[in-house]
């Protein structure tokens, strides 16, 4: 059975290549989309716009230099860019001119003059194209639950949310860089060979023995006193460090040690030279933030590692609105990195001096702040770069940061996926999620779930019971 795609605008600004996903099938983009993707094109919101430029850029690629009647009918999706369309193929894309949709006998179409007439125009071509195609499936694909709701209510059979992006099935599945055994490892190892490097013992382990989940940089840890790294996979056996549960309870940057075992497992990853990338999540309390800003204070002031420390983060559109006003952008985003500063007075709180302590580690540590939205299209050489709040970007935000990641350069993410306050994301299909997911596998990624809260025994109480 043919199967019809009519795409919603914000499956184009969630996903400008959203496109290529249907690559084997006919995708429908009605001309009110358009009509939307070149109106916030031009919006000062910077992140929408920028992904309205690309999803029509992409359009206009494939489209290139047809006929009206073969956009009408459709234009072959395939692009050198994309090998997922490449793979897939034989799909077509059609704009569809929802301005000529003729009452037809038995359509229950919706009202297309009042303040939602753009849903409504765009449902009424999935009908449409419902009732002229009765062979084929003709769905509805958008991210807006009551523009699902009310498509199904007009009779569409067939709606669904965009789910390329959603790489999970349950957000309890996603990886938290470590493994907790019941009772004791050892017992559920039948076979080790165990090896002395300098300072380390080594276990290796057969692979079919340990659960499929491990990657490298990952610990495994028991209700004993075991606690295991793993350094190196093969395709037979797992490499893993045997680790002191008690050193790794007493290391410190800037002062700061771990308060329980997740925190000092994130102190160990952080330590980890060979890591290029850690991914931190955890709920609000955890101490996500301070572990990365005493790291980072510590490498960049004690052992000179990198030259400057650049903590990012999403501003709201509002941010773009206060632009004109005087002061450098961190003066602007002091709003919205209070948090850090926040960390920084843990941090120096007890000196003699602490307003001109802090001021003078941001000096000294070089610490800039900076806003996402105007962090693309440059590179970051010698810096470590702090990512705060992830939760609320989307994979196509988050992989543009991680690409301006430059020569002798480390990037922290934060995040906390309960806390999401974008209308268009949910925990699966958060850019932080994504990012867990695809990079579980690479070996100079490391990804650490600090789960205990050690903000006040009040924030406790607040995050599991309210």
């Amino acid at each position: 059975m043919e199967k019809i795609y009519v795409l919603d605008t914000n499956v184009l600004l969630h996903d400008p290549m959203a496109i290529y996903a249907f690559a084997e099938h006919k995708v429908v983009i009605p001309m009110t989309v358009l009509e939307e993707l070149d109106e916030i094109k031009d919006r000062r919101d910077k992140d929408v716009s920028r992904e309205a430029r690309l999803a029509i850029n992409i359009i206009d690629k494939i489209v290139d230099d047809a006929s009206p009647k073969e956009l009408q009918e459709g234009v072959p999706i395939h692009s050198a860019d994309c090998e997922q369309a490449a793979s897939k193929g034989n799909g077509t894309l059609a704009i569809y001119a929802d301005q000529k949709i003729t009452q037809l006998d038995n359509v229950p179409f919706l009202n297309g003059n009042h303040h939602h007439a753009n849903d409504n125009r765009i449902i009424n071509v999935a009908l449409s194209l419902q009732a002229i195609n009765p062979r084929a499936s003709a769905c509805l694909v958008t991210k807006d639950i009551n523009m699902r709701i009310k498509a199904k209510g007009s009779g569409l059979e067939r709606v669904e949310d965009y789910r390329k992006d959603k790489v999970l099935d349950d957000v309890d599945l996603l990886n938290k860089g470590y493994i907790e055994v019941d009772g004791r490892f050892w017992d559920t190892i039948s076979n080790v060979e165990t090896e002395t490097h300098g300072s380390h013992t080594v276990h290796k382990i057969k692979r079919d023995e340990l659960p499929d989940e491990l990657y490298l940089n990952m610990f495994v840890i028991d209700e004993e006193e075991f606690c295991g790294f793993v350094v190196n996979i093969d395709d037979n056996y797992l490499y893993m460090i045997d680790i002191n549960r008690q050193s790794l309870m007493h290391q410190s940057f800037w002062g700061i040690e771990p308060r329980n075992l997740e925190q000092a497992m994130a102190f160990y990853l952080l330590r980890h030279d060979n890591s290029d990338m850690m991914i931190m999540t955890g709920p609000a309390g955890s101490g996500k933030t301070l572990l990365a800003l005493a790291y980072g204070l510590h490498v960049t002031m004690e052992e000179k590692r990198f030259n400057k420390i650049i903590v990012a983060r999403s501003t709201p559109p509002l941010a773009e609105d206060i632009g004109f006003l005087p002061g450098t952008e961190e003066e602007k985003m002091a709003p919205w990195l209070a948090a850090f500063d926040d960390n920084l007075e843990i941090l120096h709180g007890n000196d003699e001096h602490a307003v001109s302590s802090i001021e003078y580690v941001k000096q000294k540590a070089n610490i800039q702040f900076k806003s996402l939205n105007f962090m693309r299209g440059r590179s970051f050489n010698n810096a470590l770069i702090i990512v705060d709040e992830a939760q609320g970007l989307t994979q196509f935000q988050l992989k543009s940061i991680v690409t301006r990641v430059g020569a002798n350069s480390k990037i922290i993410v934060l995040g906390n996926l309960a806390q999401i306050d974008n209308k268009y994301i949910t925990p699966l299909t958060s850019g932080l999620t994504y990012l867990v997911e695809r990079c579980k596998s690479f070996k100079y990624t490391s990804i650490m779930h600090v789960n205990g809260i050690e903000r006040s025994r009040l924030a406790e109480f607040a995050e599991e019971n309210l």
